[in-house]
């Protein structure tokens, strides 16, 4: 089977987190087949350029279609795509009904690229599936360019701060409810840099609204933040593979659930969770990580799908019961801890997974029917 020609067909939501799940599903497909080459289609406003910086990747088709609204011509957005492969393996949310009835826009590509794309008899299936060559849950490792990576350090200055470096994403692509407010995240940096008064804090995010994911705070919120005592140094808005570079560079990665946080994982970089809203954490890159897990008979979470309960939380505006101020106080000496164990290292990969899933299982009541993860890291543990 050496040397055919394989395409990861993987147009999905634009949010970062989801480029990475395409790259790791490459990684499996590649690593289980010597000379095989691994080509991957993305939706096109997805951080595509990721595909660059993964070696198992031969080559990346970004789809310009809309994901949200039904398309009148699909077809015509394949045509960069080659036609012929050895192998076609789709994401499997294509035949997932919910999914195909929320976005029309992918329900449209996936039939468009049905007929576009030519295989073998029998040599189409899913990501992850084993008959088309697949190594699970093997670590996915982004290669920056070393300019990305001398740019990084020019803008974080001379020296490697004493207490370590913590990279900061105070919010991802969803709705602001979905995230603490800037009070509650001046409450956490108080609480580290009480507890670590030698750390470096870094604060990363993308504030430009042109249709890729961009994180939902305004220019105000992120003010506040960076005018906190610890003097963050504001790296807002640097390109996407700098802003990896500085990632890669930071001890510890802190931020509530954002498919950055999968990024972080992927340049190695132990992730720091702030865990609730809708979704829980599903990817694991065998670098260490924690999961501050709410109280969720308290901070209802984990609704996925379905809406989201928000309440009123006082001056702090709509949030979901799990980013109130009140969780967030509640949980500082936890959020301490575990970034104490992240940046002293005395946390491992397989610990934190054995402390994590049973803990999620709790969280969801004992129901496991709900817990999911990429390539099934979840079943050993559970």
């Amino acid at each position: 089977m050496g040397g055919e020609r394989m395409l990861v067909n993987f147009f999905y939501a634009q949010q970062v987190g989801h480029a990475i799940e395409a790259l790791q599903y490459c990684l499996g497909h590649a690593a289980a087949v010597p000379g095989r080459e691994v080509s991957v289609a993305l939706n096109a406003a997805t951080a595509v350029e990721l595909a660059a910086f993964s070696p198992s990747v031969t080559a990346a088709y970004p789809i310009d279609h809309p994901f949200l609204e039904s398309c009148p011509d699909s077809a015509g957005r394949l045509t960069p795509v080659p036609r012929n492969w050895d192998w076609v393996v789709d994401d499997t949310r294509r035949y997932q009904p919910l999914q195909v009835e929320l976005f029309p826009g992918m329900r449209d590509y996936y039939a468009a690229s049905d007929d576009h794309l030519c295989t073998p008899d029998g040599q189409r299936s899913v990501v992850g599936a084993h008959r088309a060559g697949y190594l699970a849950h093997q670590p996915l490792r982004l290669e920056l360019p070393t300019t990305m990576r001398a740019a990084a350090a020019r803008r974080l200055g001379p020296g490697r701060p004493a207490g370590g470096r913590i990279a900061v994403l105070p919010a991802g692509s969803s709705d602001p409810s979905m995230y603490p407010s800037a009070a509650s995240w001046l409450l956490i940096l108080d609480a580290l840099t009480d507890a670590l008064p030698e750390v470096q804090f870094v604060v990363v995010g993308r504030l430009a609204r042109d249709g890729r994911s961009s994180t939902a705070w305004g220019a105000d919120d992120v003010g506040i933040l960076l005018g906190h005592r610890s003097r963050p140094v504001d790296l807002v808005d640097v390109p996407l593979p700098e802003q990896l570079a500085v990632v890669e560079s930071s001890d510890l990665f802190l931020a509530p659930h954002t498919g950055f946080g999968m990024a972080a994982l992927a340049v190695g970089t132990p992730w720091l969770a702030i865990s609730g809203g809708r979704w829980f954490e599903y990817y694991f890159d065998h670098v260490p990580f924690r999961s501050v897990l709410p109280d969720t008979d308290r901070f209802p979470s984990f609704s996925q799908f379905d809406h989201a309960a928000v309440v009123l939380d006082g001056a702090e505006g709509p949030r979901t019961p799990s980013m109130t101020r009140a969780r967030i106080a509640g949980d500082l000496d936890r959020i301490v801890t575990a970034a104490e164990e992240l940046l002293t290292g005395s946390l491992s990969y397989e610990q934190a997974l054995r402390d994590y899933f049973p803990a999620l299982r709790e969280a969801h009541g004992g129901n496991t029917s709900a817990i999911w993860s990429i390539d099934g890291v979840h079943r050993g543990y559970l």
